[in-house]
C-alpha cells in the first residue's frame, strides 16, 4: 500500500458493504481497483469469488494483466496463477452466464452473436418483407430505438404496450417482432440481448441467481456513470443481499448518454444501498495545473454532479491557447503552421497530436499539412487515399 495516497488506501482497505469511489480523471482508479482485488485475496476471499466489470474489452484486458502481475508479485513467482478474479465487460459476463445456462433457455451453448452490421442487414430484409419504405425510418434508426429500449430494461411486450400506438412505435414494434423471431430461429443474440436476456433469466430463475450470488461474494463495477438501466439492475440483482459492491465512477466523465447511459445511477446507488461509503479520489497524476484549473472551472457549471476539485503536484505547464478561426480552412492552416513552429523549436513530431470531432474534418487539415509539407500519420483512411476521391482526382 506504500505507493497509494490516503484516499486510495482508504478505498483499497474497504472490504465489506457498499462503496462508491468517485474518481476524477487521472487519479489512479485502475491501480486502486487492482490493489483492492489483491487486498481482498490476502484477506481470505477466493480470487474466483471476485467479479470485476469494466466498460471495454481493452480496459478489461489491461486490468486482467495488472491483477495477474500483482498476484504473481505477491506469490513471489513469475509463473501464471490460474485462480484469478473474473474481469470482463457486462457483455462478456452476459455471454458467460447465458452459455453456462443455455439449457434453461432452450439454446445450444455455442449460440451466435449478431454484431451491428448483422443486425442492420436483418432489419433491412425485414423492412423489405413487410413492404416498408426505408426512407420513412432507416434500419439504423430502428436498431437504435430497439437498443435504447433494451438498455432501459424494456422487453418487446412492454415496448408494444407503451409505444405501440405511436407512428414510430408501430414501425419499431412490427420490425422488432420479426427481428426477435429471426434471432430465435438463428439461435442468436444481439449485443443488447446479451444484457437483457441475462437480466431476465436471472430474475425469472431464482435458483440460477442464487448460484451466482454464492459464487461472487464481491463485485466491482468500473465507469459506473456510463451504465444504463439494465446494467444497473443486473449489478443490483447480483449484489443483494450481501451488498459487497464497489462502484467506481465520476459524474464529470459521463459520455455514453447516446447509448442509454444514465448518470442518475450514481445517485440511485446511494439510495438503493443504505450505508454506502463514498470516497473521493481527487489527486490527479496525469495533467498539469493549468489543464486542471481549466477543467475544474468548466465542469463546475454542471448542475448534476458531486462537488469535487481535482488537484495535482505536477508543474503549471504551458498555458492553453485559444484561436478563433474564420472558417475550417483558416483553422486548418493555423494548426499546420503552429505544428511547424513546434517542430522547428525542437519538439518531436511524435509528441504532437491533432484531435478533431468527425472524420469529414480531416480533409481541410490534410490539405493544410500537405501544403506545409508536414509528414503526418492519419488514424483511419487518409482523405486523399479513399477510392472514390482517387477516382475523382
Amino acid at each position: 500500500l506504500d505507493d497509494l495516497n490516503p484516499a486510495q488506501k482508504e478505498a483499497v482497505l474497504h472490504t465489506t458493504g457498499p462503496l462508491i469511489i468517485l474518481a476524477g480523471a487521472g487519479t489512479g482508479k485502475t491501480r486502486v481497483l487492482t490493489k483492492r482485488m489483491l487486498h481482498l485475496i490476502t484477506q481470505g476471499i477466493a480470487p474466483e469469488a471476485i467479479l470485476a466489470i469494466t466498460f471495454t474489452n481493452k480496459a478489461a484486458g489491461e486490468m486482467r494483466e495488472r491483477v495477474q502481475h500483482l498476484l504473481n508479485e505477491h506469490a513471489g513467482t513469475d509463473k501464471p496463477i490460474y485462480r484469478t478474479p473474473f474481469v470482463g465487460t457486462f457483455h462478456s459476463f452476459g455471454v458467460s452466464v447465458l452459455r453456462d445456462n443455455a439449457a434453461a433457455l432452450g439454446l445450444p451453448a455455442r449460440f451466435s452473436i449478431f454484431d451491428r452490421d448483422d443486425s442492420i442487414s436483418l432489419i433491412k430484409r425485414i423492412q423489405r418483407d413487410l413492404g416498408m419504405d426505408p426512407k420513412s425510418m432507416s434500419a439504423s434508426s430502428i436498431l437504435s430505438t430497439m437498443s435504447r429500449s433494451k438498455g432501459e430494461a424494456m422487453t418487446l411486450a412492454r415496448f408494444r404496450e407503451e409505444r405501440g400506438n405511436e407512428r414510430v412505435g408501430r414501425t419499431v414494434t412490427a420490425v422488432w417482432e420479426r427481428y426477435a423471431e429471426e434471432l430465435t430461429k438463428e439461435k442468436a443474440f444481439d449485443f443488447d440481448d446479451l444484457l437483457l436476456a441475462t437480466y431476465e433469466m436471472l430474475r425469472s430463475h431464482p435458483d440460477i441467481l442464487e448460484r451466482y450470488r454464492r459464487r461472487f461474494s464481491h463485485i466491482m463495477v468500473d465507469e459506473y456513470q456510463d451504465t444504463n438501466i439494465v446494467q444497473y439492475e443486473l449489478a443490483k440483482l447480483l449484489a443483494n443481499p450481501a451488498n459487497n459492491i464497489c462502484v467506481v465512477g465520476d459524474h464529470d466523465q459521463c459520455i455514453y448518454t447516446w447509448r442509454s447511459a444514465d448518470l442518475r445511477n450514481l445517485a440511485r446507488f446511494e439510495e438503493e444501498f443504505k450505508g454506502t461509503r463514498v470516497i473521493m479520489l481527487e489527486e490527479n497524476y496525469r495533467s498539469t495545473k493549468t489543464i486542471l484549473t481549466a477543467a475544474n472551472d468548466t465542469i463546475k457549471q454542471n448542475a448534476m454532479r458531486k462537488d469535487k476539485t481535482l488537484f495535482t503536484n505536477n508543474t503549471d505547464g504551458a498555458p492553453i491557447e485559444i484561436f478563433t478561426a474564420y472558417n475550417e480552412t483558416h483553422e486548418a492552416q493555423w494548426v499546420a503552421k503552429r505544428t511547424k513552429e513546434l517542430i522547428a523549436s525542437g519538439i518531436s513530431a511524435a509528441e504532437i497530436a491533432v484531435l478533431f470531432r468527425a472524420h469529414f474534418q480531416s480533409r481541410a487539415l490534410e490539405e493544410a499539412f500537405l501544403s506545409e509539407r508536414i509528414p503526418y500519420q492519419m488514424l483511419g483512411t487518409r482523405f486523399f487515399e479513399r477510392k472514390e476521391v482517387k477516382d475523382v482526382m
